[in-house]
């Protein structure tokens, strides 16, 4: 079977669906298998360590170009596609198809989602009719997918993002000269995530710097990530309590991984999540965990985080104050973490999305609906 796969997030995308369209990847290379991969994308992942069955083809697009060329060249190529970046790609295609359903951020306006989010508004209900299964990244989108589109009740499954040995508690030689070079010299709550408005960061800095000076000591909040969109209010309240907040940029994954494991807890207060990737890295890292009850956030941390609303100031502030003052109950959570993350596995997921290929291919799925 040759298998296309919309592999562009995998070098354009630096955190969220990159990373799970890398590690989606490499999951796929560890199944054993006959298969032929066909990676199409705008440049390659250089750091991709991939054997001899997948093959990048670089299509040269910008905009909604790149999806409707591309599902072209995989119609002309392949048995069946996997989209993973525009659900336009199902407009061209003539082989069966899957799509990944990351969330439904870009249909909530109150979470501000970028301009490009109206072509997602536009585009799924298209794909709902064009594709031939979905695959959601959480129960909770599955979920409001099906919610939403009574359609796909019967074509789709789940596979959840994974667990990445890098993110383990187990500390490294260099991680003295991490901390050291992003001047991580005081005890610290860590936030990951791009700066945008759904992950609530106003909230989340207005809750700390409320804290008693007897709770908080000299723990500062750290803030880990690429600037977004619409920042103007998180940065006018990082100006504001400037000298209790670090705003770190974007860290690679391999320093990334030291100051999870570093940090007394994650404070994860986002509005929504189609998962919430950083909930699972800090547990494999055994750090506790304090996020937000709503969404797929539960789905992820179980019994193994502490939870708070996250419209509510004084309830974020009350977990903050809960984790900060009990070094058990930290140690606890960062434990009880630990052993929950070890039930989400990359390769078990890459497991049902090829399963859910070959189903399409074997079917020879394709057909236009109605509804």
């Amino acid at each position: 079977m040759r298998i296309a796969i919309d592999a562009r997030a995998a070098a354009e995308v630096p955190a969220g669906r990159g990373r799970y369209v890398r590690e989606l990847l490499n999951g796929l290379a560890r199944l054993d298998g006959d298969h032929e991969f066909l990676l199409f994308a705008r440049e390659v992942w250089a750091e991709a360590s991939l054997d001899q069955r997948f093959q990048w083809r670089t299509v040269a697009a910008g905009g909604l170009a790149w999806p409707l060329s591309t599902g072209n060249q995989m119609s002309r190529s392949a048995d069946v596609a996997l989209a993973c970046t525009s659900y336009a790609m199902t407009l061209p295609l003539r082989i069966p198809c899957a799509c990944i359903v990351w969330d439904f951020a870009a249909f909530d306006r109150r979470l501000q989602a970028p301009r490009g989010s109206l072509l997602e508004r536009l585009t799924l209900p298209i794909a709902v009719r064009r594709a031939g299964a979905f695959i959601a990244i959480s129960e909770s989108t599955r979920r409001e997918l099906e919610q939403r589109f009574p359609a796909t009740r019967s074509r789709t499954s789940v596979a959840h993002p994974g667990t990445d040995a890098r993110f383990s508690s187990v500390a490294r030689d260099d991680d003295a000269a991490v901390l050291a070079r992003h001047g991580l010299n005081h005890p610290y709550v860590l936030v990951t995530g791009t700066l945008e408005p759904r992950k609530n960061l106003p909230r989340l800095i207005e809750a700390f710097a409320g804290l008693e000076r007897e709770v908080r000591e000299d723990t500062v909040l750290v803030l880990v990530g690429a600037t977004g969109w619409q920042t103007d209010r998180t940065f006018a309240a990082l100006s504001e309590h400037g000298h209790l907040v670090q705003a770190l940029g974007y860290i690679p994954d391999a320093e990334l991984a030291c100051v999870y494991r570093h940090a007394k807890l994650l404070c994860y207060m986002s509005l929504y999540e189609g998962f919430g990737i950083p909930v699972l890295e800090a547990m494999s890292s055994g750090t506790a965990v304090l996020t937000s009850a709503v969404a797929s956030m539960p789905e992820v941390g179980g019994d193994a985080a502490r939870y708070a609303d996250p419209l509510d100031v004084a309830d974020i502030r009350r977990g903050l104050r809960e984790l900060l003052t009990d070094g058990d109950l930290r140690a606890r959570c960062g434990a009880a973490g630990i052993a929950r993350a070890t039930s989400f596995d990359w390769t078990a997921s890459a497991g049902i999305v090829l399963a859910t290929l070959a189903g399409l291919a074997e079917r020879g799925r394709f057909t236009a609906t109605s509804e």
